[in-house]
Formats: C-alpha cells, sequence, structure tokens
C-alpha cells in the first residue's frame, strides 16, 4: 500500500498479487504447522524435474501457490520447481501482464525433522504481447528483469521478506489476526558476516578453490578472520540468518555436479536480488547471479551469497584457480 502511495500512476495490480501470495503462505503455514497431526509428512513415491524425491507438503505448497494465483487474471504463466513444463493460466482467464516462478516448499527434505523451510517466490513482467497466452520466454529473463523477489519462512514464526528494488521488509504473520506485520524495516545486512554456511562434507568433491576459500573462512586467512560455522541445510532458512547476522551461504559445483545442485530461477535469482537490495551480493563464483541468462527453465547454477565482502573473497580466489 505504501509503493502504491508513492507512485500514484500504478494500477494495484502487483500489490494484489503479493496478497494472493501472502494467502498462499497462510494456508501453507496452516498445513506446516499442523503437519505432525495430518497425514502430510513423509516423501511421495515421485520425484520432481530435478530428480529429487517429492515430499508429501512439497505437493500441497504447490497446488495451494497454484490455485491462489492462477485464477486471478493477474498473471500470465507461472512456473514451479516442482513441474517439468510452465504453468499456463486456463483457457477462461485472462491472461494478466505479470509472470511469477517458485520453489513452493524449499528445504522440504527437512520437513520430517521439524526444521525452518520456506516458500521462494519471484515476479517479472511479461516479455510476450499482452492479452495473450503467456510462453517460455517470459520465465526466462535474467534476475535483473524481476519486478519483486522475496520468501515466506515457516520457523519460530512465519515471515515475509520482500523487495521490489527499494530496500528489503520483512513482515511477521501475526496469528491473532492473520495478517503480516511490518517488523524488520529497511534490512541491512552487515558488510562482513560472522558464519559461513556449507555441506563440508562434499569437501572431497570439491575442486581446489573451492577447498581454499571454505579454509580460509574456517581457519582464518590474511584479512580474512576465521568465522562460525552454521549450516541447517535448509537454504531459505540459511540465508535468512545470515542476512540478519551477516555470513555467506556456499553451494558450489563440484568434480561430479559442475553446476551444483540450486535452480538459478526459483533460487538463485531471487534471492540475489533481496541480498543486493541490503547492501550483499551473489555470485556463481565468477558471474553476478542477476546477469545470468537463463537457457533452461530448470538450470542449475554454483552459488555464493550474502554479506558483500565474504562472497567478493570468495569471488576472487576462486577465479584465481
Amino acid at each position: 500500500m505504501e509503493q502504491e502511495r508513492l507512485h500514484p500512476e500504478a494500477t494495484g495490480d502487483l500489490s494484489n498479487l503479493l496478497y494472493d501470495i501472502c494467502l498462499a503462505a497462510k494456508i501453507i503455514a496452516r498445513n506446516v504447522r499442523r503437519a505432525g497431526l495430518t497425514d502430510i509428512l513423509g516423501g511421495t513415491t515421485t520425484v520432481n524435474v530435478s530428480g529429487d524425491l517429492q515430499q508429501k507438503l512439497d505437493l500441497v505448497a504447490n497446488e495451494t501457490v497454484r490455485n491462489s494465483l492462477q485464477h486471478t487474471g493477474r498473471i500470465c504463466v507461472m512456473a514451479s520447481e516442482e513441474d517439468e513444463a510452465p504453468i499456463p493460466v486456463p483457457a477462461n482467464v485472462p491472461a494478466g501482464k505479470y509472470v511469477v516462478l517458485y520453489d513452493p516448499l524449499d528445504g522440504s527434505s527437512n520437513i520430517d525433522v521439524n526444521v525452518s523451510i520456506g516458500t521462494i517466490f519471484s515476479i517479472y513482467r511479461r516479455v510476450s504481447p499482452e492479452g495473450t497466452p503467456g510462453k517460455l520466454a517470459d520465465c526466462l529473463q535474467e534476475g535483473l528483469r524481476q519486478v519483486v523477489a522475496g520468501y515466506i519462512l515457516y520457523g519460530s514464526s512465519t515471515m515475509l521478506v520482500y523487495t521490489t528494488g527499494n530496500g528489503v521488509h520483512g513482515f511477521t504473520l501475526d496469528p491473532t489476526i492473520g495478517e503480516f506485520l511490518l517488523s524488520h524495516a529497511h534490512i541491512r545486512t552487515p558488510e562482513v558476516g560472522k558464519y559461513y554456511s556449507v555441506n563440508e562434507s562434499n569437501w572431497n568433491k570439491w575442486t581446489p578453490a573451492t577447498q581454499r576459500v571454505v579454509g580460509a573462512f574456517k581457519n582464518g586467512d590474511g584479512a580474512m578472520k576465521g568465522k562460525t560455522a552454521r549450516y541447517i541445510g535448509s537454504l531459505v532458512a540459511d540465508f535468512h540468518r545470515n542476512l540478519i547476522s551477516g555470513g555467506v551461504f556456499l553451494y558450489p559445483g563440484d568434480r561430479k555436479v559442475p553446476q551444483g545442485k540450486l535452480r538459478l530461477l526459483y533460487e538463485a535469482a531471487p534471492l540475489a536480488f533481496i541480498v543486493e537490495q541490503a547492501g550483499g551480493a551473489a555470485t556463481d563464483g565468477s558471474r553476478r547471479i542477476l546477469e545470468i541468462a537463463p537457457q533452461e527453465l530448470h538450470q542449475h547454477t554454483p552459488l555464493v551469497i550474502g554479506s558483500r565482502s565474504d562472497v567478493e573473497f570468495a569471488t576472487a580466489r576462486m577465479a584465481a584457480e
């Protein structure tokens, strides 16, 4: 509403689209809180397009976001980490001017052990002609063209963190009134972090350059003081902690999987937009994440993201390999 006030020419479509996402988040948050009491814990027998075993709550969250958005007339197409192809709007619904890409439940492998998980989303303006069905090209846009990026964290409280390119703001869901209330205005991440987050069990698979970077974060190296390891294994939870407290998250490629595990469009690009707006940085080890032109809907990318000085240090060391 504040952004609408600052932009009198706004139609309200984008604000209403954010409300639609918030509605989905409230429904997912309810299901997460009741997961141990209903039959939505555990895995299914299916895998998604990236080869990950789908959890029951993955599918519930995916359908919740889809059903909250596709009948509104505000989007022309959407794409999910859980679906192989773009999701068109129904034939009887007008095609809107926005595109939504989302990871319905990041960190879902941690659902059964009650670890924080989250929904990640990004919104683009369509590039295909208005009034026509959305196309794959609408989804394959550089992160620099995002209009909004955000995530909802389902943890000790349910938080929405988002940016429209004018800073980063956090809202906490007040369950007594069912609304997200501003709790963290103008979030800025520290220039240098005190944490590093990486799955060190992959050490023997990493390149020597990656080993040197993680070793420097762990033990210190010249001007780089040693950091404390904090790794949850849920990207959105690790990212949120580092955003607030300062730190760097790494999911590098390795000898077996050079492009890493994380998805460019559903995870890396939206979080990169958020972290840059908060004063941080995000690269794939050499390139700025927001400048990578996606070639595939489910394209993977290595990711180094967090406090600016830490990311720049890691990127410089990796480039020197």
